[in-house]
């Protein structure tokens, strides 16, 4: 009988995943709190076939020290912390965890536009600090914008941006755009979408949400220019990465009125520092990158990554990002 292959893993995991993972692996499990240290992550990874991480750079320092690795497994979608040259050149099969977080990331968008619309986190905290007093304030100082009826443009029509249309266009009756490098013929027929160029869309839109994935060509995405090109009356929405934005050019889109506002899940810098402007603008919503944060969805992308690496590992079914799909057997 062949043996398990070997597998690190660089966090704990629930319990079901860990014996799942057992029943097909010979495991090494990080005990301590949060992820395994790097420095001790480099001294341990000589001996093992497959590697089980969240956050951890897969560069040529760690496959170097990992002559035996055959795959990794990320427990989330995107993967821009995988040198995908590096790991070609080694032949190391890296997977993620597609489509169960696409609900819970489009449901956390639809949170932000209501939010930023309605004023939620400004009055919410406006009605906490006791503010909230007979006489105190006209009320029209509280209005917001409607969301139903209005117009909302998608930039990176994938599957979170086809989840996003249908809240959008089935739940609100928005009239909605996207913008992608390819057209989307079936979510136009299904949601009733259109298909605009990108400064169509900018200047269209009462509603902007960014879905891109973050690629060497996607950095700085959104640019000064994109964000003239909005309405005064128009709120910005990023929940995909928050390098695919010129933050300053936002911060200052912000701060002069080019915008109305923005609801953000990401940052140039995480955790975003305590003196970022966009922390002290009511306008503005701010997210600690909380985008799959359901304990469902969680469990569902952990357990996703150790069937993928057992996949990987085996011969079997994993979801290899399609930059090195070309290194499966």
């Amino acid at each position: 009988m062949a043996s398990k292959p070997k597998v690190l893993i660089n966090q704990k995991l629930p319990d079901p995943i860990v014996a799942y993972l057992k029943e097909h692996c010979d495991c090494t499990i990080w005990e301590g709190g949060g992820l395994l240290p790097r420095p001790q992550l480099l001294e341990m990874i000589k001996d093992f076939d497959g590697l089980y991480v969240n956050k951890e750079s897969i560069d040529a320092e760690l496959l170097e020290r990992a002559p035996r690795l055959r795959a990794v497994s990320t427990s989330s979608v995107g993967y821009n912390h995988f040198n995908i040259e590096d790991m070609r050149a080694r032949g190391v099969l890296g997977t993620h965890t597609p489509h169960v977080l696409d609900d819970t990331v489009a449901d956390l968008a639809f949170a932000l536009i209501l939010s930023s619309a309605r004023r939620v986190a400004e009055l919410d905290s406006y009605v906490k600090q006791g503010k909230w007093q007979k006489g105190a304030i006209k009320e029209d100082e509280w209005f917001g914008m409607d969301v139903h009826h209005a117009t909302l443009g998608i930039i990176g029509m994938g599957r979170i941006g086809e989840a996003i249309a249908k809240r959008a266009s089935r739940g609100f009756d928005m009239n909605v755009l996207y913008y992608n490098r390819s057209r989307k013929p079936e979510a136009e027929e299904q949601y009733g979408v259109q298909y605009r160029a990108l400064e169509d869309l900018l200047k269209e839109s009462d509603f902007i949400v960014l879905m891109t994935p973050l690629t060497p060509q996607t950095v700085h995405y959104i640019r000064k220019e994109h964000f003239e090109m909005m309405k005064p009356t128009a709120f910005f929405i990023n929940t995909s990465r928050g390098q695919t934005v010129d933050e300053q050019a936002m911060i200052e889109a912000l701060q002069n009125g080019t915008i109305r506002g923005a609801g953000l899940d990401v940052f140039e810098q995480e955790p975003v520092s305590p003196d970022n402007p966009l922390l002290k603008l009511p306008n503005v919503v701010t997210l600690p990158h909380i985008g799959s944060a359901t304990t469902k969805t969680r469990y569902d992308m952990a357990m996703l990554a150790a069937q993928n690496l057992v996949g990987a590992l085996t011969g079997g079914k994993a979801y290899v990002v399609q930059e090195l799909n070309e290194l499966v057997k």
